[in-house]
C-alpha cells in the first residue's frame, strides 16, 4: 500500500492528478490518496507521476509517496472512522 499526498497550485493540473490517482485508490483526505495494489502497479503509478506530471509542476508543488507495509497500523478518528469499513461488491 502507498499513501500519496500532494500540494499542487494549478487547479487544472491538480484536478488531472486527482483523477489519475482515483483510478487506483480512494481519497482519504482532500489531497491524500490511499492505494492498495501490487508492486508492479505501484511502480507504474510512480513512473507516471515522474514522467507525466513532474515536468508540469511549478517550484512550489509537491508530491510525497509513503510506502506502507502490511504490518503498519492505521488508526482513524472523527469522520475518518468510517474509512475502516470493509466494502464487498458482488456482481
Amino acid at each position: 500500500m502507498i499513501l500519496v499526498s500532494y500540494d499542487i497550485k494549478d487547479d487544472k493540473l491538480r484536478t488531472k492528478f486527482a483523477k489519475f490517482l482515483s483510478k487506483f485508490g480512494h481519497r482519504i483526505q482532500y489531497s491524500v490518496f490511499e492505494i492498495h495494489n501490487g508492486p508492479s502497479v505501484l511502480s507504474n503509478i510512480e513512473f507516471e507521476i515522474k514522467n507525466r506530471f513532474e515536468k508540469r509542476f511549478c517550484q512550489d508543488d509537491s508530491v510525497i509517496i509513503f510506502r506502507l507495509s502490511p504490518s503498519c497500523k492505521k488508526t482513524c478518528y472523527g469522520s475518518a472512522k468510517n474509512e475502516d469499513v470493509e466494502l464487498f461488491v458482488v456482481v
